[in-house]
């Protein structure tokens, strides 16, 4: 088996005998096996991945630390695989199985096993793929690094007249042109009052001198994210624009210089909140400050007034306050960050203080 099974095993209860694995982004982690379709049986001592004719070839070459089995009766060779191991218990994914799904296990299989149903195995998973090994991490340097270049570049593009959609589709062309295998997330590209809303969807709407452009978008290389957002300026911002984007600006680096290995998620998001609530703007700050990256945009942990999880080295996280008037205009300023154990390593490398093109 490879050392993230293993590592897996060793975090779920002895009672539990063995882990079933069927969503996409966890047999990718577990196995290197990139695929649609396919079920992962991990007992303490092996590992199966059962998966149909479509995949059989690229799995035998692929997968990792694990016995491929081409799929035929999927429910009977789980069946045969429990009896050969003598496996009394097996956890399922609780927090990735649908309703419907997990009737069909108890209805397939629960006569010669106990499903643990709990958020066991889920929390096991998540455990193991919250702290990032130097491969992952490296990986997101090069999402990083990429997203960055398609930045220096729509820099060059954005000017008075285009819109937000013509300035998404150059983001997103750019990205791939580079070698992205994918976008992290639907691009967000607004401008002017439209930037007020952290999440809006780009729109025909023009660019106009004087306004606000923010950016949120990241690129996937080999299966891990890159995130990043940036808010720049077309011709001289007003007054009160640029008082905005220093508040947010002090913010985040306040953030930045308090990540550190042995806090929460809830005392770095509170390092931010604090700042935005004294100049004025509590309120207008509404979202998390920042949530887990990697094979997934959002990932454990996060930095919320609800993130209990402590950090830890390796752990990536988002560092991105907010401030949104609405009808007006908003401001985000986004980097993420690999913790250590006496702070952070900034990942993003872009220039953040306020660029007026």
């Amino acid at each position: 088996m490879n050392q993230r099974i293993e590592r897996l095993m060793a975090k779920l209860p002895e009672e539990i005998d063995c882990a079933l694995i069927t969503s996409d982004i966890n047999r990718r982690y577990f196995t290197g096996m990139r695929s649609t379709a396919g079920t992962v049986l991990c007992f303490r001592e092996e590992a199966y991945l059962i998966i149909d004719f479509r995949y059989i070839e690229k799995a035998r070459q692929a997968a990792q630390g694990c016995v491929v089995l081409q799929q035929d009766n999927l429910y009977a060779q789980i069946r045969t695989l429990l009896e050969k191991h003598g496996a009394k218990c097996m956890a399922a994914e609780a927090m990735e199985l649908t309703l419907s799904r997990f009737a069909q296990l108890e209805e397939k299989l629960g006569d010669c096993i106990e499903l643990d149903a709990s958020n066991t195995l889920s929390k096991a998973v998540y455990a193991c793929r919250m702290v990032k090994e130097p491969e992952e991490l490296q990986k997101i340097r090069d999402a990083q690094q990429l997203a960055e270049t398609a930045f220096q570049h729509i820099l060059t593009f954005i000017r008075p007249g285009v819109t937000e959609r013509e300035i998404r589709m150059e983001l997103d062309f750019t990205m791939i042109r580079l070698g992205a295998e994918d976008l992290s997330f639907p691009t967000i590209a607004l401008t002017g009052a439209s930037t007020s809303m952290p999440h809006g969807v780009p729109s025909s709407k023009v660019v106009e001198k004087g306004a606000f452009v923010l950016m949120d978008y990241g690129a996937v290389v080999d299966g891990y994210h890159s995130d990043m957002t940036r808010t720049v300026a077309v011709g001289p911002p007003s007054e009160e624009m640029e008082k905005v984007y220093h508040v947010v600006l002090e913010a985040q680096k306040k953030s930045l210089d308090a990540v550190r290995a042995g806090l929460t998620g809830q005392q770095l998001d509170a390092v931010a909140r604090a700042h935005i609530a004294q100049a004025g703007y509590g309120e207008h700050f509404g979202h998390s400050l920042g949530h887990g990256v990697g094979l997934e945009i959002h990932e454990y942990p996060n930095a919320a007034p609800s993130g209990g999880t402590v950090l830890r080295p390796g752990h990536v996280i988002t560092v991105e306050p907010g401030i949104y008037l609405p009808g007006r205009f908003g401001v985000r300023i986004e980097d993420f960050v690999a913790v250590t154990e006496t702070g952070c390593e900034n990942l993003t490398k872009a220039p953040k203080e306020l660029i007026i093109l």
